[in-house]
């Protein structure tokens, strides 16, 4: 398995569930549903991408490369605050469906559960 290529794929996968949630929430809930869950798929993109980068710049600091930062463990903490913050200004001052945004923060959670079933099923190709 290359690693990089899994990685593209799981980003890609990310944003065709996105734009496929939001034109399902639209014809479904209206705008409301699908600014919700255009809102939570790209939070949940951009998790990914952080996650990733967090990852990275830890093994780089346990192969020895450079020493992890501080800021590594300020913006892990950080981003879970930022989430809390725009959950609450959806639920308290907006219209947009929350229970849409909560299912749109699973996007890349389902992009890694397909990338890890097109493993299973062309891992022997």
């Amino acid at each position: 398995m290359d690693l990089d290529r899994a990685i593209g794929r799981i980003v890609r996968l990310s944003l065709v569930l996105t734009v496929c949630g939001t034109a399902l929430y639209y014809a479904i809930g209206g705008w409301r549903g699908a600014s919700g869950f255009l809102l939570g798929g790209l939070i949940s993109y951009l998790n990914f991408r952080w996650l990733k980068r967090t990852v990275d710049s830890l093994g780089q600091a346990a192969g020895g490369k450079k020493p992890p930062r501080a800021s590594v463990a300020v913006f892990l903490g950080l981003r879970y605050l930022l989430l809390g913050l725009g959950a609450y200004a959806i639920l308290k001052f907006s219209e947009i469906s929350l229970t849409a945004a909560l299912v749109g923060l699973f996007v890349s959670t389902a992009a890694v559960i397909l990338e890890i079933l097109i493993e299973l099923i062309f891992a022997r190709t």
